[in-house]
């Protein structure tokens, strides 16, 4: 019998089966010895075939079926483990928020980057914009003007009272979706905006330390009262990067793989070359610095500090 995960809890798994039940199944324990290095070895998305035991009240995971793409990250903590956060996605919504709480640029990058090495188109939600004020919108502008300029989808919008999320509906017709982001930047909200019947709890921001609280806290696939599905992921502090390679990391920069055919050398690694074709776009102003840093510290392998760099002015 196949089906798809539609929620995973780390030990459990909800399956919905094609012809419409949802199963509550545990995986055979091959799984967790053949990919050993990721935490979730079935993540929600997956196709699946199970195996129906206890007079049809459970389920085992006897295959899971070729994904045409997913996600990951790398656990800031364990850093040799990886987390798949969602599979066989058609498009992908980063929220963003420009304070309460902040979303670093390199947090963009690093899922940007990640999103494009996997073959995960993205849009990115800027979020809050009845919050903030003339100056804050302004900055927003000009931060979502560096994403635009490079071929990103960018949307101001509102979870909380609803505006552009007809936008985003449009977005999401016919496709499954995945949304991911800092705790407290409103996915939860989000969800509840589009598809008001689900009625997911949320929770507010933590005044003392700006961050959200989780409301979220494993993986879970919506049907939404629309022709969309959405993946509601648990809400990210940190994104540690896979083991990507030096050499491999500038094509996923879009703006980087454009120009880098003017390089002196086929290899260059746009940091201490001369006649790098990326370099000379950053002083040519035509790639945004803050780009250019977030790569710096990726190559550096710097997955524990980049969260404390701000929006430069």
């Amino acid at each position: 019998m196949e089906g798809t995960v539609y929620k995973s809890t780390g030990s459990w798994y909800a399956v919905k089966t094609d012809d419409g039940r949802l199963v509550s199944c545990r995986i055979k324990g091959k799984f967790r010895t053949d990919q050993i290095s990721s935490t979730n070895p079935v993540a929600v998305g997956d196709r699946v075939s199970i195996s129906i035991t206890n007079h049809e009240e459970k389920g085992v995971i006897d295959k899971i079926f070729d994904r045409k793409n997913y996600i990951v990250r790398k656990s800031v903590n364990l850093s040799k483990q990886i987390h798949i956060l969602a599979a066989n996605i058609d498009l992908s919504f980063l929220l963003v928020t420009l304070n309460n709480p902040v979303t670093h640029p390199a947090f963009i990058d690093r899922f940007l980057a990640t999103a494009k090495a996997f073959q995960v188109d993205v849009v990115l939600l800027f979020n809050k914009e009845d919050s903030y004020s003339d100056k804050d919108m302004e900055k927003l502008r000009e931060i979502k003007s560096i994403y635009e300029r490079i071929g990103y989808q960018c949307l101001e919008i509102s979870a909380l009272t609803g505006s552009n999320i007809d936008q985003v509906k449009l977005l999401m017709t016919s496709k499954v979706c995945m949304l991911s982001g800092h705790s407290g930047v409103g996915k939860s909200t989000l969800v509840n905006s589009l598809s008001p019947g689900l009625d997911i709890k949320t929770k507010s921001i933590s005044v003392q330390h700006q961050q959200g609280q989780h409301t979220t806290t494993h993986a879970e696939l919506h049907e939404l009262d629309f022709d969309a599905k959405i993946i509601d992921t648990p809400g990210i502090r940190g994104f540690g990067m896979i083991d990507f390679k030096p050499q491999e990391l500038g094509d996923y920069f879009v703006e980087f793989f454009a120009v880098k055919r003017d390089c002196k050398f086929n290899n260059c690694m746009h940091i201490d070359e001369p006649k790098c074709a990326v370099k000379i776009a950053i002083e040519a102003n035509e790639i945004a610095p803050s780009r250019y840093k977030s790569y710096t510290q990726m190559i550096a392998g710097d997955d524990q500090h980049y969260r404390t760099d701000y929006w430069e002015s």
